[in-house]
């Protein structure tokens, strides 16, 4: 992309082709000082078990049931779903007035489920200090998870919300699995805007857009032999990135070994970048995005790229954020930092030496 505008000094938009939406960058606003809200910095949790946490091995939880004593991977069903999973018709929930047809008082019976999944038995613990073995465990998880609700449902959210910033209310390593009867808005948009592009170039848009980032080097932050880390061209959030595969892959059940190695591999190269970014265990959420499933098993979905994003909200430091608030909400998402000088930022970063550790943490 040429243009004689100076995108690191003057206000622009940039298009996002996934979303159909554009994105204002205002670089110039990073020179302003900060009097704003200021987040408390909070220390990495130093409790290896707590038996009062109930995401911890041997723990009741809320519901009465206790974890086993579990020594890799723990996954259970949610204590509160945000979904039910209905055995029979009968048990569906029916308005007096059925108005699914309704163009203004639509309404459908949200059927699904809804897991935890806890990486690891320490609580001490995060992706980043992880060993990479453990990191690989936590992905077939995922990916034997995903096998079996793919069957069941028509989508499959993973995702992990990190800190209580997020809104995470256990500071227990651990992601959520929802799996739903429907497509949710974001994964509906993404598909028909792939599905366009698609029908238009006859390229993937993710595996066109990924060339395009490989050739210009610019907001790649780290990459290895499968998988690539970049900033995004469109990127909202001031360290957004995105993690895509080298080759086209539709869906997580489709990696093979060398790719969920390493996979482990760059997610937590990532994810120590990010920790010694502003020297604390860094927030975000993170998710996958991939073909619908269910009963779209059977259907051509060779539009889709498999990729995973992440989104943290810190801005400035540890404890300055990024809020979405006024034109964010009302009008179109804004940004101050350029996604350029970001990618930048964290590239130089080490993704080896975790700031906590001082160490080599590969074999952690």
């Amino acid at each position: 992309m040429s243009t004689s505008l100076d995108l690191d000094e003057f206000p622009h938009t940039r298009y996002n082709p996934l979303k159909d939406e554009w994105v204002l960058v205002s670089p110039h606003r990073m020179k302003r000082p900060w009097k704003g809200q200021v987040e408390a910095s909070k220390n990495p949790n130093s409790l290896r078990f707590d038996p009062t946490n109930p995401l911890c091995p041997n723990v009741t939880r809320p519901n009465g049931q206790t974890n086993p004593d579990y020594k890799e991977t723990f996954v259970f069903d949610n204590d509160f779903p945000a979904l039910f999973e209905y055995s029979e018709p009968t048990e569906e929930p029916k308005s007096s007035n059925d108005p699914i047809g309704d163009d203004l008082f639509k309404v459908q019976a949200a059927k699904g489920s809804c897991k935890v999944m806890c990486f690891h038995p320490y609580s001490d613990l995060t992706l980043s200090t992880m060993k990479q073995n453990d990191i690989v465990n936590v992905i077939k998880k995922w990916i034997e998870m995903y096998k079996d609700l793919s069957t069941k449902y028509n989508w499959v959210q993973i995702f992990e919300n990190k800190g209580e910033i997020m809104g995470c209310s256990n500071p227990h390593p651990h992601c959520q699995v929802w799996a739903s009867n429907f497509i949710p808005n974001e994964i509906n948009r993404e598909g028909k805007n792939q599905f366009e592009f698609y029908k238009k170039h006859g390229k993937v848009m993710l595996v066109e857009y990924l060339n395009r980032e490989l050739a210009s080097k610019e907001r790649i932050v780290v990459q290895n032999d499968s998988w690539v880390v970049l900033v995004p061209y469109w990127a909202v959030w001031p360290y957004e990135t995105i993690l895509l595969p080298k080759r086209h892959v539709t869906r997580i059940d489709l990696l093979n070994e060398k790719e969920i190695e390493l996979l482990a591999e760059i997610m937590k190269k990532l994810l120590i970048k990010y920790d010694n970014l502003f020297k604390c265990t860094f927030p975000y959420t993170m998710g996958f995005h991939f073909a619908p499933c269910g009963k779209y098993l059977d259907e051509p979905q060779e539009h889709w790229q498999f990729y995973a994003s992440y989104l943290p909200p810190l801005l400035r430091s540890a404890s300055v954020k990024k809020f979405m608030v006024g034109y964010e909400l009302l009008a179109q998402p804004q940004r101050d930092l350029t996604p350029e000088k970001a990618a930048a930022q964290l590239r130089e970063l080490s993704d080896s030496v975790h700031y906590l550790i001082q160490s080599d943490t590969s074999d952690y």
